[in-house]
């Protein structure tokens, strides 16, 4: 689980200092060509900051419920596509899960029994490796078109905001929301970092549409947490 943490944020700061003083010399000479690759490293040094080690505290929050957990399915075979798919029940014609994605969904899921994480409601993308995901890691899963970001086209300025809507919402008392979906339409909805495939961001909700990402969990963070 990683968060925003002042300690990471300083040592960021601080390797961001070292790298100025490493790029001073080339600042001397090509001016532009260094400045361009010293803010590309200040950029991933923050990056960076955010994947603090698991925390504690939101764990504690977790098990108190009032979250929404959106898991970008976990691992698939990139050699399919969905380009010839006649629906989403057209699994034959979809990327799928692999046998490691479906091993990583259980897994998912065992961890957060494990942890007596309470979840709710299990809404995900109707495509196939969405819903597998789901049911593979919770037992159960809701098809919604604005889980995925519809059912609206894809040019319309407005199709997220069925997700965004979601994202906000406050789920049941003593509970978790989950939603199982795709990497685009949270990077859309949330920006950078995207999530890898398996990754959970954990989404306070801010009332109004708004929310707050305020933690992600890694596939390998899970080991990690007691």
């Amino acid at each position: 689980m990683t968060t925003t943490s002042s300690c990471a944020t300083a040592q960021a700061g601080a390797m961001a200092s070292s790298m100025a003083a490493t790029l001073l010399p080339f600042l001397m000479g090509d001016r532009l060509h260094a400045m361009k690759h010293f803010l590309l490293a200040v950029v991933f040094l923050f990056q960076l900051a955010a994947w603090a080690q698991p925390d504690a505290a939101l764990l504690a929050e977790l098990r108190r419920g009032g979250y929404v957990l959106y898991i970008r399915h976990t691992s698939t075979d990139f050699g399919q596509n969905d380009a010839k798919m006649t629906g989403y029940e057209d699994c034959a014609n979809q990327r799928n899960l692999t046998d490691k994605g479906r091993q990583e969904a259980r897994a998912v899921g065992e961890h957060i029994k494990r942890l007596k994480i309470p979840v709710g409601r299990v809404l995900a993308s109707p495509y196939c490796r969405t819903m597998e995901t789901a049911r593979l890691a919770f037992g159960k899963a809701q098809p919604m078109q604005e889980a995925r970001g519809g059912p609206a086209r894809t040019d319309d300025p407005k199709r997220y905001d069925g997700l965004r809507k979601l994202l906000a919402s406050q789920p049941s008392p003593g509970t978790n929301t989950v939603i199982s979906s795709h990497g685009n339409p949270f990077h859309a909805v949330a920006g950078p970092p995207y999530l890898a495939e398996g990754e959970i961001a954990v989404v306070r909700s801010q009332g109004d549409s708004a929310f707050a990402v305020v933690g992600r969990i890694r596939l390998q963070d899970w080991e990690l947490l007691q």
